[in-house]
């Protein structure tokens, strides 16, 4: 049976106005729920320090098990890369993360807290984790990231994308940032995305960030590194650390770890994860807010023309009436 039509409702436009404005609310609720990738520009409070032009690149093994040390960005040889920036001694290195083993000793051992708020770990309260705190803990290993080096601060345009691309272990791992014991955390990466999860850190900035792996043995992390240059060049790098966790893990079998960890499927490239992982400058949130304004342009123009169309149905019915009233009376 045909749909009646009533006064002062015209079925077609009443469908295309509530059609535009569904239209309109799911993309509103889309973006809404969107998550927007991390940023982690700010330093960490109270972690001043400087990194001089002139600091050698170490060569041979080593195994760093305390103290302060750093990933970052660094020309060698002009080549960009990326490397470990070893501050755990009175004279600073870097060293290449091929011949490097991050040790998570023991003493790294905390247990999960009975809160929703670390639910995003994905290991039951009460549970026994390795973590490398964001707060230094004087026997275990400082882990952080820079982007301090002269010729970085020099070259980079505002900041540079760090991307986790992948993991491979006997566990899952972490990385989060929490400001204060009372803020909510804020996680960076988690091995068990399948997708690669960039972040975007602003230039002469130095962070430190919570590490959490879930059981004892070697990981394998593999991480890009990608800006882009001042003179309008776009560099990346790739590079695997490598972590024995746990006083059991041989650093052996650590140095002599091989993965190939692909590139997840559809990574974005570095200019485009510049944007991904929030970069300020024309970034996603200009464009969400761009897309907001637009939705809220959308749903006034649907509003205003279901109150003109009503209207003028009403006016409609109105002369037909009338012209009835003036029809019976003759």
């Amino acid at each position: 049976m045909e749909e009646p039509v009533t006064a002062g409702r015209p079925r077609g436009s009443t469908r295309t106005t509530t059609a535009i404005l569904r239209s309109a609310l799911a993309t509103a609720i889309l973006l809404a729920t969107t998550q927007i990738p991390a940023r982690a520009e700010q330093p960490t409070p109270g972690l001043g320090q400087s990194i001089a032009a002139d600091q050698p690149l170490a060569t041979g093994r080593a195994e760093l098990s305390a103290g302060h040390v750093d990933i970052g960005p660094r020309y060698v040889d002009n080549q960009w890369t990326l490397l470990i920036h070893d501050g755990s001694q009175a004279r600073p290195v870097w060293r290449n993360p091929d011949e490097t083993v991050l040790r998570v000793s023991d003493a790294a051992l905390q247990t999960v807290p009975d809160d929703p708020a670390y639910a995003f770990l994905g290991v039951d309260a009460g549970t026994k984790v390795y973590v490398v705190p964001q707060v230094q803990n004087p026997d275990v290993v400082w882990l952080g990231w820079n982007t301090q080096d002269p010729r970085v601060m020099q070259s980079i345009n505002r900041g540079v994308t760090l991307t986790l691309l992948g993991v491979r272990g006997p566990g899952t791992l972490t990385t989060y940032l929490q400001s204060g014991n009372f803020a909510a955390p804020q996680p960076l990466w988690r091995s068990t995305e399948p997708k690669a999860q960039p972040f975007w850190a602003e230039v002469n900035t130095h962070t430190h960030a919570n590490w959490v792996f879930t059981a004892p043995g070697v990981y394998l992390i593999a991480v890009q590194v990608s800006a882009d240059l001042i003179g309008g060049e776009t560099v990346t790098a790739t590079r695997t650390l490598r972590f024995a966790v746990g006083d059991a893990t041989s650093a052996d079998e650590a140095h002599a770890a091989t993965a190939d960890i692909p590139v997840p499927a559809g990574q974005a490239s570095p200019a485009g994860a510049r944007a991904e992982a929030g970069e300020p400058a024309g970034d996603s949130t200009t464009l969400l807010l761009a897309a907001l304004a637009a939705i809220a342009a959308l749903l006034a123009t649907g509003l205003v023309l279901l109150l003109l169309r009503g209207r003028g149905a009403k006016r409609q019915a109105e002369r037909e009436r009338l012209a009835s009233l003036s029809g019976g009376d003759r």
